[in-house]
């Protein structure tokens, strides 16, 4: 009985996955038809590093350690271009509801949590353009970046697990809000708080006591930590690369179990 117990939960294991990898890679697909989207999601990120952090490198105001400021900045400004193409991510779903093809998903035997999962993988598939992007703008500015072969694919990694996290919290917007008009101000209101409250653009020893709680329960502070720590050479992760990866993946998991209890109701 153990054995043939064992190989069940095996091919239900297995089946998830594979249906999670057909919801990602038939979501990944609609970016042939629109690769623009991941080209215009980059120019404000873009100006960010080029102007924001070529300004504040010459002013000298804020404390970067033994880091230049542009340095500092670069792994801020890439977890912010992947905050910034997740967060919207939701829409598509409320696209999906009006054109029924929300309702023919939810009809098939396929796991809430393997849909939101899939979703959440081709959205981390979206971030790979913007890993590339900011990394050919770091370099073109004077950032100090670390090419090691390891650290590139951690980076990749917390970028794909950083978009993918997101992407989920902007499908439970997306499921509470349910029309479009209501999901693009929340939207809004919610990008510029995130990158804020972090320590994207600046450490959080700098901050006021109330914002430093905040940017501490902020995901993206752990993202970028952790991209701080491994994309500019003598960069450090004040937490820990393998916390800050423990952190991500906790949340990850919390977002998409409730995820997949509101899915379903986009459609009510």
């Amino acid at each position: 009985m153990m054995p043939r117990r064992r190989v069940s939960v095996l091919r239900s294991i297995l089946s998830f996955f594979d249906k999670t990898l057909d919801i990602g890679e038939m979501e990944a697909r609609k970016l042939r038809h629109d690769p623009s989207e991941l080209l215009t999601r980059a120019v404000q990120p873009a100006l960010w590093l080029v102007v924001f952090g070529e300004v504040f490198s010459r002013v000298h105001l804020i404390p970067t350690g033994n880091l230049s400021y542009i340095s500092y900045l670069a792994p801020g400004i890439l977890a912010q271009s992947v905050l910034f193409i997740a967060i919207f991510y939701g829409i598509a779903v409320i696209w999906e509801r009006d054109l029924g093809i929300l309702h023919k998903f939810l009809v098939t035997p396929t796991p809430r949590e393997a849909l939101v999962l899939g979703k959440a993988l081709s959205a981390g598939i979206r971030a790979l353009s913007q890993v590339v992007i900011i990394y050919i703008l770091a370099v073109l500015v004077g950032a100090a970046i670390d090419w090691g072969p390891i650290n590139l694919a951690l980076v990749v990694v917390f970028a794909i697990l950083g978009s993918a996290l997101f992407s989920t919290f902007s499908l439970i917007i997306a499921s509470l809000v349910k029309t479009r008009e209501r999901f693009m101000g929340v939207g809004q209101v919610l990008t510029m708080p995130l990158f804020f409250a972090s320590n994207a653009i600046y450490p959080l020893s700098i901050m006021p006591g109330w914002l430093r709680f905040i940017a501490r329960l902020n995901p993206l502070t752990y993202e970028v930590d952790a991209m701080r720590g491994l994309m500019v050479v003598g960069g450090v992760s004040v937490y820990g690369i393998g916390f800050d990866l423990l952190i991500l993946l906790a949340v990850m998991v919390v977002l998409v179990l409730i995820g997949a209890r509101l899915y379903p109701k986009v459609v009510i």
